[in-house]
Formats: C-alpha cells, structure tokens, sequence
C-alpha cells in the first residue's frame, strides 16, 4: 500500500471516530458550549442573556441627582426547561423629584429566550453562542406602569480565554395611552467580564470573582425626541460563592455613572446591589 493511501486511511478513519457534537434545529448547538455553565456573569443594568435553569434574584437600584433620587426594588425568577429559558419580573419603583414623590408597581415583565446557533473553537479558547429573545412588560396602572411594551431581542454571549463579552439589541415598542404610547426605541447593552478563580485568589468561601463592566443603551427611534440618546455605564465585581447544597449565592454591587448629557439629565450617580441564588 502506498504511503498516499495510508494517509488518505488515516485521515478518514479519524474523520470517522471524531466525535459529533452538534444538536439542535439544524445543528445549530454545540455540546461543548459554555452556554448555561456558569461561565458568564449576571449583568446588572443589561438584561440576561445566559441560560438560567434555576435563580432567584433581588436587585435594589438607586440613582440620584442632587435631591432628587429613584430607588427601584426588583425581584426576579428565571426557570430552563432544555435550552430555553423564562423570565419573571416585578419591580417597585418610588422617584422622589422637586420633593413630590411618584411610587408604585412596575410593568410585570414576562419573557423567554433560546439560543439557535453556536460556534465554539477546537482548542475550547473561542466560545460564542447567539440567540433571541422577547419580553412583554404588562402595566399594573400605577403611577410609573401605564403601557404596555414588546421587546423582541437578539443576544450573543462571546468567551475568550478568562474574558466574556454579552451583547444584546432589543426593539423596544410601547403601546398605550399618554406620550409614551406609540414610542419605538432601540435598545442596547454590553457586559464585560473577567473571571478571577479560586486558584488565583483563594479566597474562603469563594468559588471565583468576576470583575464586570457594562454599557446600556437607548435611542428613540419616533416621536418629538427621534435620535436622542441615553447612555449609562456601570462598573464593579459579582462574587460567586461556593455552594450550600443546591444552591449558589452570588452577591454583585456596581457603581452606576450617566455617560451622555441626557443620562445625565437623569442621575448624577447609581448605586446596585444584587443578590442572585442559583437553585
């Protein structure tokens, strides 16, 4: 047999016992994913985009300017079945301004998202996975929860190495009475981490650090303010800890800054704190 032929068997027979690792509508999934295995942080001003199968979370928000000042109270459950994954939100929200106080139940949030394609690297150091979503926001008719909103999103959750890159783009549309009803705003996030495990910094109690870096977005796209933008970055750590029995808390607190004139119009300064259990 000629050494062209053996090549040529061998190639084939590694071809051939090379594990199949797609799945999915149109294999579109990789086994291999990092997808859903801890991996990326939970943003905090930037909505999640990670496949959740079991948490628990409770943020308080609080931005202000000068005197004036919001504190928004926000719990969460998000639930995976397979890839997919639901969402459930109800936040309070109390905006104190020129000494008046305007306070009550947020739109009630509902959503999902699924990833459908996934490309991840021979050597496991490149990892990206994109997906979509959608999220309906249900008013309570409260003073600050007055219409309905509709926000179909597309995600890409990117690891590189120890760093991590979410992106999400949403349409936000509003549908209801007053100036607000008929809004269109595009909406925008991204989530920078950087993970610091527990073989670097061997902390007690503490499976890994995960420093977090995030930018959040929008423009309106009609109406008297078409093309204005409203810019807001925060920045600061999530801690996951090690587990107790089922469950994993992750505490995170970041720092909130207005990054153009109109966030600034907004809140000089933020301040969040979350706490997130995974189940």
């Amino acid at each position: 047999m000629s050494l062209a032929a053996l090549a040529n068997g061998k190639l084939f027979a590694d071809d051939s016992a090379a594990p199949d690792t797609r799945y999915g509508l149109f294999d579109g999934l990789d086994h291999r994913s990092s997808y859903g295995q801890g991996v990326y942080p939970e943003p905090f001003l930037v909505d999640d985009s990670d496949l959740e199968t079991g948490e628990f979370r409770l943020d308080w928000l609080r931005t202000a300017r000068g005197s004036d000042h919001t504190d928004i109270l926000h719990p969460e459950i998000e639930y995976g079945f397979g890839q997919l994954t639901l969402e459930l939100e109800a936040p309070y929200e109390r905006d104190v301004a020129g000494g008046q106080v305007t306070a009550g139940m947020d739109n009630v949030d509902v959503g999902a998202r699924y990833p459908f394609y996934q490309f991840v690297a021979g050597n496991g150091l490149f990892d990206t996975t994109l997906g979509a979503a959608v999220e309906l926001g249900i008013p309570t008719g409260s003073a600050v929860s007055q219409n309905t909103e509709l926000v179909p999103k597309i995600f890409d959750d990117l690891k590189i190495g120890k760093f991590t890159v979410q992106t999400i783009l949403g349409d936000s549309l509003l549908f209801g009475p007053g100036e607000a009803g008929g809004v269109n705003t595009f909406e925008y996030g991204f989530v920078i981490g950087y993970d610091i495990t527990h073989k670097t910094l061997p902390l007690p109690g503490v499976d890994k650090i995960i420093t977090v870096a995030e930018l959040s977005g929008e423009t309106q796209l009609n109406k008297g303010a078409a093309g204005q933008n409203n810019l807001t970055a925060d920045f600061g750590l999530r801690v996951n800890l090690k587990a107790i029995g089922r469950i994993q808390p992750r505490p995170g607190l970041v720092f909130v800054l207005p990054v153009d004139n109109n966030a600034r119009a907004d809140k000089h300064w933020g301040i969040l704190t979350s706490l997130v259990f995974e189940f």
